[in-house]
């Protein structure tokens, strides 16, 4: 039986870390599905947990076939056009402690007690958020951007609407809505030569919930969310569903006037955009850091996002 002496350190550091794997076991179980990052950028794990950066390569070809003698040696060629990019990985932390006083306590009840995941799950849980800042903004972490304000990527407005000099949707009819985001996804489309065709499209929130209510004309019950999610590009050329969500990110992601809101469509593909991680955050083992403190750190090493083919992406703001 350990030793329920409050002023014993070392009996309080042995139920500590008795307790550690229940704890995390259930912190690992614990879902966030409020953070979404992972369900918009594919995340890769596969480096190296101590690698300083990662490396890729992206490539285009240039030639074309044509025609020739049958005697002909002046065969047309082909070369590629290879980029090297490279991305940092940093290390970051987080944890959680308790007080000798806390610990000491927990070992004098009867029948002892397991100690709470709270303050673990609370450690993983900052460790989502910062991912999830990562993703989508650069997390201010030196100067990476993310999926909603990609440095790489020229913002461009949506058209006015015919009944008002305003690009708003709340001022528009159905069908400029439904112009709006068509134009978005066959813009894509149609500047890559039909080689990037978006599957995905962000909305904010608000922008979201109107055109989930909004119908197309007075005399139908099918709203525009309804219709736009099966008759688009995307759907029409793959059979499969277009992915819409919202994300309150975007009701300020715009450029220019203040608030402007702003629609983003992409591929969600790995050849695409990803995010890596090499390192998963992890607990290390717990440890007295003073004389009345014990401490159980957490680390995580991850790299920002990579839009590898910024074409298959495009931002329309003041939605």
């Amino acid at each position: 039986m350990l030793n329920t002496n409050l002023y014993d350190a070392q009996a309080a550091l042995s139920f500590l870390l008795s307790q550690t794997s229940h704890i995390e076991s259930q912190v690992w179980a614990k879902k966030y599905p409020d953070l979404t990052y992972a369900e918009d950028v594919p995340i890769d794990n596969s480096a190296s947990p101590w690698i300083k950066s990662v490396t890729y390569f992206s490539s285009d070809k240039a030639g074309k076939a044509a025609l020739m003698h049958g005697r002909g040696t002046d065969f047309p060629m082909v070369d590629i056009d290879r980029q090297k990019f490279e991305t940092e990985v940093v290390m970051a932390g987080i944890g959680y402690d308790y007080s000798l006083e806390e610990l000491a306590q927990a070992l004098m009840v009867t029948p002892r007690v397991n100690l709470t995941a709270d303050k673990a799950s609370a450690a993983r849980r900052a460790y989502e958020e910062f991912c999830d800042s990562v993703a989508y903004t650069g997390g201010g972490v030196n100067d990476w951007t993310g999926l909603l304000n990609y440095a790489g990527i020229t913002p461009t407005d949506v058209a006015d609407g015919a009944g008002a000099a305003d690009t708003t949707w709340e001022t528009k009819t159905a069908d400029e809505i439904l112009k709006d985001i068509n134009e978005t996804l066959t813009g894509i489309w149609t500047a890559s030569n039909t080689i990037e065709l978006a599957d995905t499209i962000l909305l904010p929130l608000t922008s979201y919930a109107h055109i989930s209510q909004k119908r197309l004309d007075s005399t139908m019950t099918i709203t525009v969310l309804e219709y736009v999610q099966r008759a688009n590009v995307y759907t029409m050329q793959t059979g499969k569903p277009l992915r819409i969500r919202a994300r309150r990110e975007l009701e300020t992601a715009g450029v220019g006037a203040p608030n402007s809101k702003r629609m983003i469509a992409y591929k969600r593909d790995p050849e695409v955009l990803k995010m890596h991680i090499p390192m998963p955050f992890r607990f290390l083992p717990a440890f007295q850091a003073s004389p009345m403190v014990f401490q159980v750190p957490g680390i995580f090493r991850l790299g920002g996002l990579d839009i590898r083919r910024p074409g298959a992406v495009r931002y329309r703001d003041k939605i």
